[in-house]
């Protein structure tokens, strides 16, 4: 059977239907490689939520058809958003390409790659996979997403994925439930549920408070360690939400609440409503009801109209706010977003600065929170040996997720811990011995019940032949 090798860009969402187009393609007998030259099908699935994403899409698929016009592949198929935003354009000005998959279509990747896909559906996206679907897991073994719902509704007027991934639609409880229980029979002990709005599941459905049922029914999936949900709306952040997570130990004290800006002049030209003011009260909810939450957010600079008086505002407001992880986006003018239309648009030098300006706050803010758990003693999952460095292993606490929050690094583990118990996915006490602006230093006292040697007691760190194998969608050349 020919082998077929993968790229896929973007959030982990995109990355779902990556690891299900590759189940798909394994489960017809289809070998997967991690090498570019050695494929003869190179599939990449694209991202176009803004302009750099569009660009690197681009990038890829032009790096990929040099494969193919020099090298041993002899297909290039094209998957994902960037063929919603781009489909003729692609076909036209990249001959190189064969196929083109938009983000509905990820079940007839086989079609593609067979030469036998059929004209495209003139239809908006209204694809959503299913627990029975098989799935190739290319995060490492311990952690994996569970995407739960699809697409959006909500009126932004910057974003454009409603028209990349239709209307929002929700995954049946029970098929989100044993995707979760087959994953932790498999090793996994961190989820993670993902969808363009996690806290409106269910309601399509008609099912009241989706989102916290769900967590109640996965906070007792054994043995998993963590649940934690990403891109919450702040609008459908509700109290009984927010007892949920309060109430299961197993369900991560964590909060990822995209909030975009802080003004309500901003926020009435996003559309999406609300102020900086209503904002803080639902931050003071959020800390009053779960001591030790982690709350992350990101921002939008440089939006049509916003004046230095609405920048200076959405400052205060993050220093105010005192998130624990932020991530701030320049102002992205897609022509088909509802916001391409609006007067008062920003020169990129403004942007720029202003984007640099918020994250000097932000990183002040980090690193003086950072600081004052040096000292401290932490419950954190391993995740393994650095990319970094041979000589340092990655850890996250209950408070980071994986890829888009800081990290613990450790520089050695206690001498009593013995080495067979030193693996990617185990849970470990550490102790902060340093801080930097963004990540922590520490050291492995003890793993899960062993118990903790005396203070000077610590070895080098095993060796980094432990490093898990290559990630298949990232090592692409």
């Amino acid at each position: 059977m020919p082998k077929v090798g993968f790229v896929s860009l973007g959030c982990p969402k995109n990355l779902v239907d990556s690891e299900v187009m590759m189940g798909l393609l394994a489960q017809a007998g289809y070998e997967l490689t991690p090498r570019a030259d050695q494929a003869d099908v190179l599939v990449v699935n694209t991202c176009s939520f803004i302009e750099p994403a569009q660009q690197e899409s681009v990038e890829t698929i032009l790096e990929l058809a040099e494969y193919k016009r020099f090298g041993r592949a002899k297909k290039l198929i094209v998957a994902g958003c960037l063929v919603e935003r781009f489909r003729e354009e692609i076909q036209r000005q990249i001959p190189e390409v064969d196929a083109v998959l938009g983000t509905g279509e990820v079940e007839r990747i086989l079609q593609a790659v067979r030469g036998e896909l059929s004209a495209a559906p003139n239809e908006p996206p209204t694809f959503l996979y299913h627990e029975a679907m098989p799935r190739i897991q290319t995060t490492p073994r311990h952690y994996a997403y569970i995407k739960i719902a699809e697409g959006c509704d909500h009126p932004c007027s910057f974003c454009i994925i409603p028209q990349l991934r239709g209307r929002f639609r929700s995954r049946r409880l029970e098929s989100v439930l044993r995707e979760a229980e087959t994953l932790a029979r498999s090793g996994v002990r961190e989820i993670l549920l993902v969808g363009q709005d996690t806290t409106s599941y269910g309601e399509d459905l008609g099912l009241r408070d989706g989102l916290p049922v769900l967590l109640e029914r996965l906070a007792a999936v054994e043995p998993l360690v963590w649940v934690r949900f990403l891109y919450a709306y702040p609008n459908r952040i509700s109290q009984r939400l927010l007892d949920t997570l309060a109430a299961f130990p197993r369900l991560a004290r964590y909060l990822d609440v995209p909030l975009q800006h802080a003004s309500r002049r901003v926020l009435a030209r996003m559309k999406r409503g609300a102020s900086g003011e209503a904002f803080l009260r639902l931050l003071e909810r959020i800390r009053r009801t779960i001591p030790g939450v982690a709350i992350r957010s990101s921002f939008i600079v440089g939006f049509p109209g916003e004046t230095e008086e609405d920048f200076r505002e959405l400052l205060d407001f993050v220093r105010a706010a005192e998130f624990d992880w932020l991530g701030v986006f320049a102002y992205s003018d897609d022509e088909t977003s509802e916001s391409h239309a609006l007067d008062g648009k920003l020169d990129a030098e403004t942007i720029a600065r202003r984007r640099h300006e918020l994250m000097a706050v932000q990183r002040r803010l980090s690193a003086a929170r950072l600081r004052r758990l040096v000292g401290r003693r932490l419950r954190v999952l391993l995740d393994g040996p650095s990319a970094e460095s041979e000589f340092l292993w990655e850890a996250r606490t209950e408070q980071m997720a994986p890829e888009i929050d800081g990290k613990l690094y450790i520089t050695a583990f206690a001498e009593a811990i013995p080495a067979e118990q030193v693996q990617p996915g185990a849970l470990a006490e550490v102790e902060v011995v340093r801080a930097s602006d963004y990540d922590l230093i520490g050291r492995v006292v003890a793993i899960e019940a062993t118990s903790r040697p005396g203070a000077d007691g610590f070895v080098p760190l095993p060796s980094p032949a432990r490093t898990p194998a290559p990630n298949p969608l990232r090592v692409l050349p």
